[in-house]
């Protein structure tokens, strides 16, 4: 029971993360050039939880075949997924740009994966369920910015934008029970495959959503070094 306590725990640092970005959007402007160094450095971290933490440990399996396979569906995963976004976009009239509700779906979804990370990476070790949510977290705060900038853009009232912000961020606690009741006593193959399909959905959601989103509206001049600086954050956190 103390290992459950703990997970909650540990997810509720994403959680917070997207609820607390969603708040800030709520009374503060930021800069774009700003939220493209925040940006950055939330994909350094995450590259750096994926090379340092999630692929390391999975590569451990006896089979590394069975968790190299799990890697790819889980980018597979996140592609079926975005491509989806993008026909509910079109459905909506948003085809140049991702409308707020895309937006909304698109972080619930990838709070929900964050979940499943901490909660499996929990069941292996409780170290590396922590460090996987110091790793998320740094992109659940700008995607939460983000997805309430969407719905003000779009004129959605203030109490409702609040509401949707709060079901934006509660998937990650889904997601850690998930992991934990469906994979506990489970084969430690299956557990290490669910942590290499997480790490490639992360992987995806990087190069295809964080870093594009990132450039949208001109890149920082200190953006590269924010990705290293990132990166070399969490590589010094896990190591500590």
């Amino acid at each position: 029971m103390n290992e459950l306590f703990l997970i909650l725990l540990f997810s509720l640092l994403p959680a917070l993360g997207t609820f607390g970005g969603g708040i800030a959007a709520e009374y503060i402007n930021i800069n774009r050039k700003n939220l493209s160094l925040a940006l950055h450095v939330a994909a350094g971290v995450i590259l750096a939880l994926i090379s340092v933490e999630l692929i390391p440990q999975a590569l451990k399996a006896s089979t590394p075949w069975i968790v190299i396979l799990a890697f790819v569906t889980g980018g597979l995963f996140f592609v079926t997924i975005d491509q989806l976004i993008d026909f509910v976009q079109g459905q909506l009239g948003g085809k140049k740009s991702k409308t707020a509700w895309a937006i909304f779906f698109g972080v619930a979804i990838d709070s929900f994966t964050d979940g499943l990370l901490i909660g499996t990476g929990s069941l292996i070790d409780l170290q590396l369920g922590f460090l996987a949510a110091i790793g998320v977290v740094s992109a659940d705060i700008p995607e939460g910015f983000a997805t309430i900038s969407a719905f003000k853009e779009k004129g959605i009232k203030r109490k409702t934008r609040i509401i949707l912000n709060f079901f934006a961020s509660v998937p990650v606690l889904i997601g850690a029970l998930a992991g934990y009741w469906l994979l506990k006593g489970q084969p430690l193959i299956v557990e290490y495959a669910v942590l290499a399909f997480t790490a490639g959905v992360l992987l995806t959601v990087t190069a295809e959503e964080i870093i594009p989103e990132s450039h949208r509206n001109g890149e920082a001049r200190l953006a590269a070094l924010a990705l290293i600086g990132g990166f070399a954050l969490f590589a010094l956190i896990s190591v500590i």
